[in-house]
């Protein structure tokens, strides 16, 4: 609130009898449900990269490219079905402002969707947020309302949504329930039908992290409900706690600090995280998050966010079991954002300086075991 450029007024609002029966507030809702249907109608799939691995090993290594969704990233498709959900449930209204705690991408993507309905919207985000994501919020006609301690954000929303007459989207406590799980072309039926003519169509494993866990959630109960083999497993960064409270059975697991890895990792268990659909949970290193984002720059070309680094860190090393084990098969992970945003971030040294993350060792890891096909003995 200290930024007088971003401040959000919060006035009082007084109590309003809505009829939504009423015929104007119907049409409205019916153009609203129809500009967000057809953004959906006008984007075509996202592509499904393959980052190269020895042919003699049998293995082929996907990554879902989220990154370009008209917002650039995987909250795109998260953002739709919250603003349907809202708006087919009667809670996003004319001229209230929509109100969400993100740490940005969901945040962008929000801006974008709230902009093409013509409702205000604000992010309330850690102080912390990188630069250019708070840059695109406002470019989608967002405004930014920052809280020092990441674990206010929540309590922080519901109350600017009270005093300002607006809507708490909450993606935390809904994600998992706004999207269709079962198909209607949600990003486990897209990676599916994408994966039809390769050699492996059904994945070994796919690899998915969790901010609010939406994602997760959606792509396992695709996979049980059409009964696939595939297993899941969910990455978690330093500074979260779902590993623990996954591992533990704890649904009141904790964490004081927030994570480093933008868009991931939580201080507490969110409701739409499913623990029970989740086959493998495994603990990453800051650092190697990095390492593995900078990786997948010099093999592809193309640099994304530190969650992809999390989850790719996760991919490969469950490809190392395959080589190991002599399995073939498929393993698919998300690229869930452009690099861009995070210049600042995890493509600068000085930053890694000032958090104390030395990347150059899970780096000749990663070296050694691309090279090699086995994961060095000593690696995290």
């Amino acid at each position: 609130m200290e930024n007088e450029d971003r401040r959000v007024t919060e006035e009082a609002v007084a109590t309003v009898d809505v009829d939504r029966s009423d015929p104007e507030y119907r049409a409205w809702l019916k153009e609203a449900v129809r500009k967000v249907q057809a953004d959906a109608n006008r984007s075509a799939d996202t592509h499904l990269l393959r980052f190269p691995l020895p042919e003699r090993w049998g293995i082929d290594l996907y990554l879902k490219d989220e990154s370009t969704h008209p917002t650039g990233s995987l909250k795109h498709r998260l953002a739709r079905s919250l603003f349907l959900y809202g708006l087919c449930n009667g809670w996003i209204r004319p001229d209230r402002p929509v109100i969400e705690a993100s740490s940005g991408s969901t945040a962008v993507s929000e801006a974008y969707f709230a902009s093409l309905i013509g409702v205000p919207f604000v992010a309330v985000m850690p102080r912390t947020t990188s630069a250019e994501k708070i840059r695109l919020i406002e470019f989608h006609g967002g405004r930014c309302h920052f809280v020092d301690d990441p674990r206010r954000m929540y309590e922080e929303s519901a109350a600017l949504a009270e005093r300002t007459g607006g809507h708490y989207m909450d993606q935390f406590t809904y994600a998992e329930r706004a999207t269709d799980w079962r198909g209607n072309n949600n990003i486990a039926e897209s990676m599916y039908q994408q994966l039809r003519l390769e050699r492996y169509p059904e994945p070994t494993w796919i690899v998915a992290t969790a901010g609010t866990g939406g994602t997760s959630a959606t792509i396992a109960r695709y996979v049980h409900y059409m009964q696939y083999d595939t297993r899941i497993c969910v990455p978690d960064p330093e500074n979260s706690c779902f590993f623990d409270g996954w591992t533990r059975g704890d649904p009141n697991a904790s964490t004081e600090a927030g994570s480093r890895i933008e868009g991931i990792g939580r201080p507490r268990m969110e409701p739409s995280f499913v623990p029970g659909a989740v086959d493998r949970m495994m603990k990453v290193p800051d650092a190697a998050s990095v390492a593995a984002v900078r990786a997948l720059d010099a093999a592809i070309g193309r640099k994304a966010g530190g969650s992809t680094g999390t989850g790719l860190w996760s991919a490969l090393k469950i490809v190392a079991e395959m080589v190991r084990d002599g399995r073939r098969g498929s393993v698919v992970t998300l690229l869930c954002d452009p690099g861009d945003r995070y210049l600042d971030k995890y493509y600068s040294d000085d930053w890694l300086a000032e958090q104390g993350l030395d990347i150059a060792p899970y780096a000749r890891e990663l070296d050694a075991f691309l090279a090699t096909g086995r994961w060095p003995e000593t690696a995290a």
